[in-house]
């Protein structure tokens, strides 16, 4: 009698649908963590850009407008566009944002903003959601 070698139908589809649970936990995990990884780019370009008003405000008589030159480049990121803004032109106040792009776009944190009013500076996460860490 001949012995037969391999997997039976049914064995093989057992396997598969393990591997596909697997997966379907697995993926969504392994997607957050690297999101939340990729979260340190904003806030480290968003402190570099503070530092840099800081160092154009002790040179000059308000905070950098985002026009002229001497500031230098925005920090470069393929996952965030950073960007400074000031309502009004103000020795004061400016805000210093990280908008989400490519793949980070689908990132549950969103934008992350440091604003600067009269000494003091507000981080806020755009989506108010918990865990973005400031």
């Amino acid at each position: 009698m001949k012995q037969s070698r391999g997997f039976t139908l049914m064995e093989l589809m057992v396997t598969v649908a393990i591997v596909a649970i697997l997966a379907a936990i697995a993926l969504p995990t392994f997607t957050e963590q690297v999101r939340k990884s990729r979260r340190s780019e904003a806030l480290q370009g968003l402190t570099e850009l503070q530092l840099r008003q800081e160092r154009w405000r002790s040179n000059h008589a308000t905070y950098f407008d985002g026009t002229g030159t001497g500031f230098g480049s925005m920090p470069s990121s393929n996952n965030y566009t950073f960007a400074i803004t000031n309502g009004s032109v103000s020795a004061t106040a400016y805000t210093v944002t990280a908008t989400p792009i490519g793949a980070q776009s689908g990132d549950r944190c969103g934008t992350y903003s440091f604003a600067m009013n009269n000494g003091t500076v507000t981080k806020t996460v755009s989506s108010g959601a918990s865990n973005c860490s400031l």
